[in-house]
């Protein structure tokens, strides 16, 4: 799978200096964190879920979570586990038989990364058991209130499912237990957390970031003009979530940015964030109009924000939500060609230059993680052409 492998080679050739490069479920766990971009939850109690999966795939997604936890009522978990076997099944009978057509709906490779979220430790080496086969199509599991004490019981039975399956599987925990938005009780959270995700490094391909919960804990609900750095609490802990566990020394985790709620109108009390310059041309001020009629430009100003503290990819909960998150991951001509720059072999040994674009000074020795971490979003996302932009890339996504 690639991403944007939904719209027409001829367009991605228009659009692409670089092409997103092709990844698959047993891919390096680095390029997998990276290229994990829009993750859509879906609830596992969805009847149709197997063609859900494959239509989701079809419009560019390329990792979901299905959902036994918060999305579903506690009383209908038995039949969510029940149905998420059902699906599975489904999904790998419609895989084989599809097996070299390529290209065809059902296709092992347009199967997105497919992750279930767990409510107790035990579903998980049930679940594998109970999969069966179709387990294969099964990338790992979401771990809930993610904390030293739970984890550790997650993790070792992730380990127990894994050994007993005989395929990688991923963990992505998520951070969003009271004990660690509270002040007095944060630091050791965070510092439990870290010892329990390094114990199983190799098992841990993302941390999540429960903003939702957060904002609960607080009777806290952020409006569809405010994004969560707009909510103080909650942005001092998301800061200090990448202080500790998003450091670029070998360290820290890819940690994904917080989920966005809004995808209906609603009444407006500010003024809409995105300025109208880059949309005057075209079907580009159609865009922008549909962008503040559904609420998507607070989305676009938080994805930014999410990119400048340190996160990379997003929970989303609405289709309409992925195109931004994917147009806005893609990186642009200036940005590859410093990063390029910087991590040239014979710059080893630091020192500053100019920008190719003669607009900024590149610093090699503080600017290389910046780029290192750059190059790598290229290659899952592609880079785009000297004079291609969010919009353009954006109107080919949805109508790609």
């Amino acid at each position: 799978m690639h991403h944007f492998r939904h719209i027409s080679p001829l367009v991605r050739a228009e659009l692409f200096h670089q092409q997103p490069a092709d990844f698959t479920s047993g891919s390096p766990a680095p390029v997998l964190a990276a290229a994990l971009g829009a993750t859509l939850y879906s609830p596992a109690t969805r009847p149709h879920l197997a063609d859900d999966v494959l239509k989701q795939a079809a419009r560019g997604v390329v990792s979901m979570v299905l959902c036994l936890e918060d999305s579903i009522d506690d009383a209908d978990v038995a039949e969510g586990e029940a149905n998420l076997v059902r699906q599975f099944a489904e999904l790998d009978a419609r895989c084989a038989g599809s097996a070299g057509s390529a290209g065809s709906a059902g296709d092992t490779e347009d199967v997105p990364l497919l992750f279930v979220r767990v409510r107790e430790p035990e579903q998980i080496p049930d679940l594998v058991r109970r999969l069966g086969p179709s387990a294969r199509l099964l990338s790992g599991f979401v771990l809930p209130k993610f904390t030293e004490e739970r984890g550790t019981a997650f993790l070792e039975a992730l380990t127990r499912a894994e050994a007993a399956g005989g395929r990688r599987l991923f963990a992505m925990p998520v951070l969003e237990s009271p004990e660690l938005l509270h002040l007095e009780s944060r630091a050791d959270t965070l510092a439990g957390i870290a010892r329990t995700v390094d114990k199983y490094r190799e098992r841990v391909l993302a941390l999540r970031l429960g903003v939702t919960d957060f904002c609960s804990a607080y009777g806290l609900r952020r409006t569809p003009d405010m994004t969560a750095y707009d909510v103080q609490i909650v942005a001092a802990v998301i800061a200090d979530v990448v202080n500790v566990l998003g450091r670029s020394d070998g360290t820290g985790f890819t940690i994904t940015g917080p989920v966005w709620e809004y995808f209906r109108v609603q009444e407006r009390m500010f003024k809409p964030q995105l300025r109208r310059s880059p949309f005057m041309e075209g079907r580009a001020d159609q865009l922008r109009t549909t962008l503040i009629e559904h609420d998507l430009d607070g989305l676009l100003r938080e994805i930014g924000l999410d990119r400048a503290n340190g996160l990379l990819g997003k929970t989303c909960i609405h289709p309409s939500h992925v195109m931004p998150v994917h147009a806005l991951s893609v990186v642009s001509h200036e940005e590859f060609s410093d990063a390029r720059d910087i991590v040239r072999p014979d710059r080893d040994g630091g020192g500053v230059l100019r920008s190719a674009y003669t607009n900024k000074m590149n610093e090699v020795k503080p600017h290389r993680a910046w780029a290192e971490r750059t190059l790598l979003r290229a290659e899952v996302f592609g880079v785009a052409r000297e004079d291609i932009g969010f919009v353009e890339l954006l109107t080919a996504g949805l109508s790609g």
